[in-house]
């Protein structure tokens, strides 16, 4: 299962990507039930999903969710699965995951940050 989830994803890298780094704390849940957060950031977001270096091991399929901010400080909580998993250094992996709810704010998340950074460049 966990191949064609990501064969799937895959095949829609069509949205718009950016390499951003944005702050995220990423939580989620072990195998035994228990609560874990980890705070990191992105190494490029899309409209869809983003990618992330994470030491919390997951698995291909799992949900977790996103909490981050606006750059006018609002606040936005996102639910998502992860669709690839790749090592990366000293015993972190590389995450990609795929937004599942509430994709709209997501989506404004980008728009702003996108648009934050544009503005930046042309100061």
């Amino acid at each position: 299962m966990s191949t064609n989830i990501q064969t799937q994803f895959e095949e829609k890298r069509f949205a718009l990507r950016m390499a951003l780094r944005l702050p995220i704390v990423v939580s989620g849940r072990t195998d035994d039930g228990a609560a874990w957060s980890e705070p990191t950031e992105t190494d490029d977001i899309s409209t869809t999903g983003t990618l992330f270096h994470l030491n919390q091991k997951v698995s291909s399929g799992e949900t977790l969710y996103l909490r981050s901010h606006r750059p006018d400080g609002v606040p936005v909580e996102v639910k998502a699965q992860v669709v690839r998993i790749a090592p990366a250094v000293y015993g972190s992996a590389r995450i990609g995951v795929h937004i599942l709810e509430s994709k709209d704010n997501w989506l404004r998340l980008f728009v702003a940050w996108v648009a934050d950074d544009q503005a930046e460049e042309e100061k």
